[in-house]
């Protein structure tokens, strides 16, 4: 167990070849290595087999998250090249057209406060305060005639993940495709990947094999792309992301739990959603703020039985996290089988399956 604490320990070659560049043509025709803690049996699927795993009176939870442009391509008062990436989604100002954001600068020489940026004929932001480790405090200005949101969604990119390298950034299909098809409440700067392989007709299949259906919201933050730069993974400092769950869903995963239905998970977001709002009694409750849970081998799962997840970077949070649940070596072993077997990872890679 102690090697388990060690950031080495979660190390792991993946060839370049590996990493998904495009999604595949369609969501649920993605592959599912599916993997059977009980038995340590091991399958090679497609996602749409998963309504095969599910059964009656077992709950399928959700992040309902939505990608917003958070990348905003715009130019300093030098006439120079300056990208500002929002850390959060902004809450317009019916009064001022004017609100403070957080945010990062990508420009050959960051801009002092004072300085402003123009990023559209609509859309401009003047720095106001440097916080410390690359972020910014901003206040972006814009047309109150036209609204923010439909300005973000203008002028702004998806910010795809630093792994996706390919020329010209983000691409009209990166704002179909880098999006659940239930995605809902803008406020992420990175998909909840899971959920991109369920389509409209994979989850109406879903519910008619009688599978209910819950919605939370985790806001996915930057901190999710954030290395973990400590030997001893404990050391870590974990990012807060804000999340939501109504009592309406609470009350139905509970429900679920008590009748001896499975609670499936859809991506480590969920999982650390649902964790976090029973830490205390063991019942999920009705929860909105700041998560700051951190899962690491040793955590005792109180909601969820199995998850859907994709394959995570190395040494990151997230593979700490699917460690926890199915255990470090177990992962890894996985994880050379799915190289070996061809499998795309990360964002729009393939998909896995842990069972209890």
């Amino acid at each position: 167990m102690q090697q388990d604490f060690t950031l080495k320990a979660y190390d792991y070659h993946l060839p370049p070849e590996n990493i998904a560049q495009h999604p595949a043509d369609r969501r649920e025709e993605s592959r599912l290595f599916v993997l059977n803690q009980t038995t340590d049996g091991r399958e090679h699927r497609r996602f749409s087999d998963l309504v095969d795993l599910l059964q009656a009176g077992d709950l399928l939870v959700v992040n309902d998250t939505r990608v917003f442009p958070a990348r905003l391509p715009g130019r300093k008062e030098s006439g120079g090249k300056a990208e500002v990436f929002l850390l959060s989604y902004p809450r317009e100002s019916e009064e001022k057209g004017e609100i403070t954001a957080t945010a990062l600068i990508k420009s050959s020489k960051r801009p002092r406060p004072g300085s402003s940026i123009l990023i559209s004929g609509e859309l401009s932001c003047t720095i106001l305060e440097d916080l410390g480790e690359g972020q910014v405090k901003i206040a972006l200005r814009y047309d109150r005639g036209r609204g923010l949101t439909e300005i973000l969604g203008a002028c702004g990119q998806i910010p795809l993940p630093p792994y996706i390298a390919r020329d010209g950034g983000s691409t009209e299909e990166d704002r179909r495709r880098y999006q659940t098809v239930y995605a809902d409440r803008p406020g992420a700067v990175a998909a909840p990947t899971a959920g991109l392989h369920f389509s409209e007709e994979l989850l109406a299949k879903v519910e008619a094999k009688g599978v209910r259906i819950a919605r939370i919201t985790l806001h996915v933050g930057y901190g999710t792309f954030a290395p973990v730069r400590t030997k001893a993974i404990l050391e870590h400092t974990i990012h807060r992301e804000y999340i939501h769950i109504s009592q309406e869903n609470a009350d139905t995963i509970n429900m679920v739990r008590r009748q001896g239905g499975k609670v499936w998970a859809v991506g480590t977001t969920t999982v650390r959603a649902l964790e976090f709002a029973a830490r205390e009694s063991g019942r999920v409750t009705a929860t909105e703020g700041w998560c700051d849970l951190y899962i690491v081998p040793g955590h005792r799962f109180q909601v969820i039985d199995n998850l859907i997840t994709n394959f995570h970077l190395p040494q990151s949070s997230l593979l700490f996290l699917v460690s926890a649940l199915c255990g470090r070596e177990r992962l890894l072993h996985c994880y050379r089988e799915a190289i070996d077997q061809g499998y795309r990872f990360y964002s729009y890679g393939d998909a896995m399956a842990i069972l209890k």
